[in-house]
């Protein structure tokens, strides 16, 4: 076996050309699978160790004053280096760093092979969470007691090293030899290695029944299906008895189990609403145990009923919970068996159609396709589902996918040996089958508008995350294009090189290609990326020379416009309409084009290529008159039901340009086509009233009061023991322009607050350039030794990796808006205080909002009474939320906002929160208060 050495340096610094230094290096030598030596050594830097080095590794000058310069110890690291591997987590950063430091003290460098277990780790443990070293360590169950220290991280990477190689030898011999083709793209050395394993399995084959070979490429088999018992229950409230019950199921098989009321009234609720055939509104507050609450009824309906049972969630979180957590503990603990699946849209499918296409003939690919392609082929080992949100793909991997998913492969035939092994068709059947089918509110539009198509046959629904069920709806009714999109679409089908897609139809069929001019084909193509560009660009030109009232600012820095076939610029808009017609022509002759080729290949062969190629073709035309209809809806038709906005980039590319359109209101819609549709519809939410009144949240979805049962379930946690709600009454009045002065008063009580609670607080905006004049402010307000500072939109990463960075700081700050109001779970001491700085009313102009209030007055209503408030509320009650996760939590709420207090609408919000001590006063005193409190 080859030898190893791992190596993880601590340095002053990340570029050792400007002159940072090593100051500690770790080593340890791995030889025939084990560990056999370790190295260590404090490095003298000849200069002072920044502070910042001081506080993440642990390391003082005073620690470094006596060590040995890198002089003196060069020749031994070279020595250890000598015939080994280079091992390293980011290898290019701590060899190159290395390289650069032999260099200088002895002219000459390491030439080596490297391994990077970074990208090692993508590969081998492609479902993992995160690629960091301590994310890694957590996933594999390797201790990491001292990280940022040189030899304890190198003995960590060793000990994951050895982890992937165990992994890699398990792997069937196929799965070796594909990701042989593609390791000389990769960072790391690996084709030796992948020699030596795949030469190791031609002497000691040893089959695997969990996998098969199809076609080059493993997989894991489709497993047995369980057999189900009948169920043999006397009743619902004895079924309930049983599970819930302090002698019940439940408390024998959770640890700190109590029962809890309030999920016993709610899961009753439910059953009831089934048997009388009524839908229900169910606000179930924080600790109400709602997931288990509404799958208990749903189970024993589906199963002793024999009549399937569907929940919707918004968030793939929630729909990951309750098949990882609580549906096991179902399964666990119910008298008798079930079925569940999880359906999803096509998109989120692999199909391996596509991917041994592109395995087999992508010639040009980069690194990120590259590593994509060999996370999946590892992945195609081991995943049941083929769903990709399993896995974390790098950025161009994503862009990869479009071309490999379901979505992209179009109809398979049913006698096609791809359809048996279609993970689409496999969750289809499954869903065919299922008690319990788990999906997501887009997916279930999707089914309503298809006439309930897609979705296996139900007549209970229960709608989780309830209050995200308008905006999907109105989203998913309407329609929206960019430009990029229609870009993406041109270029896949080619037209600028010889590994086009086009090129490859074509140089299949090179009579067709005779019969069909490229030259036309490219020109069609270039006239239609040209035709777009003018379109999109003249849009953008067109917002920017709007006057101001017309524009609004969406939460993420999108200028927005609303338009109606534009009336108060007739003229313009007619060059627009002509404009959008144009771009049409061009793609319908695009279209004319292919089915030319489609109906030559159809009469000219029938082979399994050629069936490729026609389902290829069918799906671009597809994708062509799907982009042609976009564009006629939102730019040439006119329905004064729907409301129609420009969005800009105001400071990116001049044709940046997203267009959308929502129905106006969708209480009619979601009336005929999904309650009066369904037997019993349960919609359940932590926010779902307002003032304890369910009224609004009727109006929006169109559900008749006389059908519906209304039900509150109440948290069993003791708020006013938990929580204290603090509103400063000295603030600024940033009504009257003092924007800077709010800001700057903000930024004092953050940090006042925050020295009082030491971080651990969340600060939630309703506006994106808020939140960046506002961490602008704080970075220069504080010391940034004394809080790490984190926000949305300027701290790369995604809302989970930024909370899991907030939760491994001891004294952070988080700034959010938009998602972070709502589904962001930080239980426990890692959050202690929330600042609301400002009532998350809507912005009045924006293009939504303001076709609804127009609405509204037209028919003789109070648009802020009717439509801002309550959304302003159930948004507010989201944010606090945030803060009380468990009956063990405690902190405190802030709100910068004194129109909670001052006007008259401001009883609304504190009246649609539980009962707590509300302070009201300036801000010192309130910094005392919360000093008594905490």
């Amino acid at each position: 076996m080859p030898k190893f050495v791992v190596v993880d340096l601590e340095t002053t610094g990340h570029t050792p050309k400007k002159g940072d230094k090593i100051i500690e290096v770790g080593m340890v030598t791995i030889e025939d699978g084990e560990i056999v030596h370790q190295f260590h050594s404090m490095v003298n830097p000849e200069q002072p160790i920044p502070s910042f080095i001081s506080q993440l590794t642990g390391i003082e000058d005073q620690d470094v004053q006596d060590a040995p310069l890198f002089d003196e110890i060069v020749d031994e690291i070279v020595h250890l280096c000598q015939d080994a591997y280079f091992v390293a987590h980011h290898v290019q950063f701590d060899l190159g760093f290395l390289n650069h430091a032999i260099q200088e003290t002895t002219g000459k460098s390491l030439d080596i092979p490297v391994i990077d277990t970074v990208e090692l780790g993508r590969i081998m443990i492609p479902q993992a969470p995160g690629y960091k070293l301590a994310q890694l360590a957590e996933y594999l169950d390797v201790a990491h007691e001292n990280p940022h220290r040189a030899l304890a991280d190198a003995y960590v990477t060793a000990n994951i090293l050895l982890q992937f190689i165990h992994k890699a030898k398990q792997l069937p011999y196929e799965t070796l030899q594909q990701l042989s083709t593609l390791d000389r793209k990769l960072k790391s050395d690996l084709h030796e290695l992948l020699s030596n394993w795949m030469e190791s399995k031609a002497f000691t084959i040893q089959e695997r029944e969990d996998l098969e070979v199809f076609r080059g490429i493993a997989l894991k088999r489709i497993r047995e299906e369980e057999q189900r018992n009948s169920p043999d229950v006397e009743g619902f409230q004895p079924y309930l008895d049983d599970l819930l019950g302090n002698d019940g199921s439940l408390s024998k098989n959770m640890e700190r189990y109590e029962e809890r009321g309030s999920q016993r009234t709610m899961a009753t609720t439910i059953y009831d609403a089934f048997q009388s055939e009524s839908h229900a509104l169910i606000e179930a507050e924080t600790g109400t145990g709602k997931s288990l609450a509404y799958l208990l009824p749903a189970v024993y309906e589906a199963v002793t009923k024999q009549n399937r049972v569907v929940i919707s969630t918004h968030t793939t979180h929630l729909q990951s919970q309750l098949l990882d957590k609580e549906v096991p503990l179902l399964h666990k603990n119910l008298p008798f068996s079930f079925t569940s699946a999880l359906f999803k849209g096509k998109q989120h499918y692999i199909s391996l159609k596509k991917f041994e296409f592109e395995l087999y003939h992508g010639t040009s690919d980069n690194y990120d396709i590259t590593l994509t392609k060999a996370m999946l082929l590892v992945w195609l080992t081991e995943t049941d589902t083929g769903d990709i949100d399993e896995i974390q793909l790098p950025s161009s991997g994503n862009i990869f996918w479009r071309r490999i998913s379901a979505e992209a492969e179009g109809y398979i035939d049913p006698k096609s040996p791809w359809f048996s092994r279609s993970f689409y068709q496999r969750a289809r059947k499954q869903a065919q089958k299922a008690d319990l089918l788990i999906t997501n509110h887009s997916l279930l539009c999707t089914d309503i508008s298809e006439n309930y198509s897609l979705l296996a046959s139900y007549s209970k629904l229960i709608i989780d995350e309830a209050h995200h069920l308008e905006a999907t709806a109105a989203k998913h009714f309407g329609r929206k294009i960019d430009y990029v999109s229609i870009q993406y679409l041109l270029n896949e089908m080619g037209g600028n090189s010889a590994g086009d897609w086009i090129y490859g139809l074509l140089s299949s069929y090179p009579e067709m290609a005779l019969k069909h001019d490229i030259t036309k084909w490219d020109e069609l193509v270039q006239n239609s990326k040209e035709e777009s560009d003018e379109l999109f660009r003249f849009l953008f030109s067109y917002v920017v020379k709007q006057h101001n009232a017309h524009i609004s600012l969406n939460d993420v820095g999108r200028y927005q416009y609303r338009f109606q076939n534009d009336q108060e610029n007739p003229q313009t808009w007619s060059t627009v309409q002509e404009m959008t017609r144009r771009v049409s022509f061009y793609l319908r002759d695009l279209i004319q084009f292919l089915h030319k080729c489609k109906n030559w290949i159809s009469l000219a062969e029938t082979s399994e290529e050629a069936s490729r190629w026609t389902e290829d073709i069918r799906m671009y035309i597809e994708r062509m008159e799907e982009v042609i209809h976009s564009l006629d809806h939102l730019l040439l038709s006119e329905e004064e039901s729907i409301v129609k906005w420009i969005e800009i980039e105001a400071y990116g590319a001049k044709n940046a340009v997203f267009l959308h359109s929502e129905p106006i209101e969708i209480a009619t819609i979601m009336q005929d086509q999904l309650f009066a549709q369904k037997e019993s519809v349960i919609l359940t939410s932590a926010t779902l009233t307002m003032k304890d009144s369910f009224t609004f949240m009727m109006k929006r979805l169109g559900l008749e009061k006389s059908s519906t049962i209304q039900q509150k379930i109440q948290s069993p946690f003791h708020y006013e023991d938990q929580v204290q709600l603090m509103i400063p009454n000295d603030f600024p009045n940033i009504k009257y322009g003092d924007q800077e002065d709010f800001i700057y008063a903000t930024c004092e009580a953050i940090y006042s607050l925050a020295t009082i609670t030491k971080g651990r607080m969340l600060v939630l905006f309703t506006s994106y350039d808020m939140l960046k004049k506002t961490y602008s402010a704080m970075k220069e307000f504080i010391d940034q030794e004394e809080f790490i500072l984190i926000a949305q939109g300027v701290s790369s990463g995604s809302r989970s990796r930024l909370k899991k960075n907030f939760q491994a700081f001891d004294q952070a700050i988080l700034f959010g808006t938009s998602s972070f109001w709502e589904g962001v779970d930080i239980p426990g001491q890692d959050l202690t205080s929330v600042v609301i700085v400002r009532l998350p009313f809507q912005p009045p102009d924006h293009p939504v909002y303001k076709a609804k209030s127009d609405a509204l007055k037209s028919q003789g209503k109070n648009a802020f009474m009717e439509l801002s408030l309550p959304n302003a509320v159930i948004r507010f009650k989201q944010g606090f939320g945030r803060l009380i996760r468990s009956s063990q939590d405690r902190g405190i709420v802030m709100v910068c906002d004194d129109r909670i207090m001052k006007a008259k609408y401001g009883k609304y919000f504190i009246d649609s929160i539980p009962s707590i001590p509300v302070h009201f006063d300036s801000t010192h005193k309130l910094m005392e208060e919360a000093r008594r409190w905490l």
